[in-house]
């Protein structure tokens, strides 16, 4: 099972300290030892302990839509992703990966 870590200063938006996001991210690596990612802006950060289960190769996360706009991380699995990928290349959407995270 993956693992989420935060540290939110939605009120001053000061600087998060990445050696200590860091180390949150790490001490929960035995709940994904395949990857982990950090994500840190203005009064945010978030890491990411991944278990590959669906895609082996990719998936990474934190993941960031292609206009870099969003940022998402999360933990569970979108079990009928294939039909929704489905849906959304008819629609034109390019995907990089065969997670169901990635788009």
């Amino acid at each position: 099972m993956c693992g989420i870590v935060g540290i939110f200063d939605i009120s001053e938006k000061r600087e998060i300290n990445r050696d200590l996001l860091h180390t949150m991210n790490e001490s929960q690596f035995h709940r994904g030892p395949d990857e982990g990612g950090l994500h840190i802006e203005a009064g945010l950060g978030f890491g990411h302990r991944r278990l590959s289960i669906i895609d082996l190769s990719s998936g990474q996360q934190p993941m960031h839509s292609a206009d870099g706009n969003v940022v998402l991380t999360y933990n569970g699995e979108i079990y009928n992703f294939p039909e929704l990928r489905k849906e959304l290349e008819a629609l034109g959407y390019a995907f990089k990966a065969h997670c169901d995270t990635v788009k």
